[in-house]
């Protein structure tokens, strides 16, 4: 039994071992912080309590072959699941040996495949199903009828443009995970490459009623990076608080937005450097990109880089967004081993920042 105990210590994975009265006789350090650290001398079922475990340590001692069987657990309220594998070993007597493999990390990424794809399926089947109705009365009622076909063509596009970006975010975000691992190998000088994402989303900034402010700390240094992913992850941040960094007058009111001396019509883009950062622990350069719209509250802040989450839906879709732009935006920075980080006080607004390696 010592040999037994010896070999349980050393398998880097829970292991413990069940004798023919169908007690727990061995137990490595990994199960008893898995199961507790009082398992030896009890009987498995109560140690356990799981029946589909329960279920096939019974069939394994009645000598039905190795079996497997799901066990689920908690680790500080987050739930992990396991595959636990058993099977009769003779020793000095024989004992049914039961190890847990850990399975968690592989539920949530079929957990999170599943959602991607009802999610896909969903922001897919909107305007799917507004095109096909309306090509449907276009070669029927509305065949002879300019008006309708103008205002149906006109809704028809939009759909499609919507579709369209949908897919151009879903391969932006496809290649964007591809490549993550892969640290840039070129040199980036990032305030001429904000300056041009300022000017580029100033028309559009335009056509919204806000003004754009871009205040530069001179003398930076070029900065390891990809010179377009970044401009992509600036470019939305800026279009972002363009189109939701406004305050909705009709619900708050002109005063509102003058509210401590703060105009929620102009977006500030401030370059900046650091020689040391609590977190990177290097020096770094910061882009804050500061909007004085509605703000977001504080337990939408940690979800807002999950793909298609949105904090305002309806607004979200009726601005053309497509629930992508921040989970692009999280990985072209995890690509430049940065970091996004997003400060919001509601009714004050919003600073979404990001912080790069200056080397």
């Amino acid at each position: 039994m010592n040999d037994l105990k010896a070999v349980l210590a050393a398998m880097p994975i829970p292991v413990l071992a069940i004798d023919p009265s169908g007690r727990i006789c061995s137990a490595n350090r990994r199960a008893a912080d898995l199961l507790g650290n009082d398992m030896t001398g009890r009987h498995f079922a109560t140690a356990l309590r799981q029946p589909a475990i329960i279920a096939a340590i019974e069939a394994a001692q009645s000598g039905a072959g190795g079996q497997e069987a799901p066990f689920v657990s908690s680790d500080h309220g987050v739930e992990m699941q396991w595959r636990a594998m058993i099977s009769k070993a003779v020793l000095s007597d024989e004992v049914v040996i039961v190890s847990f493999l850990d399975e968690t990390s592989q539920a949530d990424a079929d957990t999170m495949r599943r959602d991607f794809v009802a999610n896909v399926s969903h922001e897919l089947k909107t305007p799917l199903t507004a095109l096909l109705g309306f090509i449907e009365t276009l070669q029927g009622p509305a065949r002879n009828d300019p008006a309708a076909r103008d205002t149906f063509l006109e809704i028809m596009a939009r759909e499609a443009g919507r579709m369209d970006r949908l897919t151009q975010d879903l391969l932006s975000l496809s290649r964007v995970e591809r490549d993550e691992r892969r640290r840039p190998d070129g040199r980036v000088p990032l305030g001429a490459l904000v300056a041009t994402s300022v000017q580029a989303m100033t028309p559009v900034a335009d056509g919204h009623g806000v003004t754009i402010e871009f205040h530069e700390q001179r003398g930076l240094d070029d900065i390891p990076g990809d010179a377009d992913q970044l401009a992509q992850v600036l470019s939305n941040l800026i279009e972002n608080a363009i189109k939701y960094g406004r305050k909705d007058e009709a619900k708050n009111g002109a005063k509102n937005g003058a509210k401590n001396g703060r105009d929620s019509g102009v977006i500030s883009v401030t370059l900046a450097g650091s020689d040391s950062d609590p977190r990177l622990q290097c020096q770094v350069q910061r882009v804050d990109v500061t909007d004085h719209g509605e703000g977001i509250e504080a337990h939408h802040l940690a979800r807002l880089t999950e793909r298609f989450y949105r904090v305002d839906s309806h607004r979200s879709r009726a601005v053309g967004g497509t629930g992508l732009g921040l989970a692009i935006a999280k990985h072209i920075v995890n690509r430049h081993r940065g970091r996004l980080e997003v400060a919001s006080t509601p009714g004050e607004g919003s600073i979404f920042s990001i912080i790069l390696p200056a080397r």
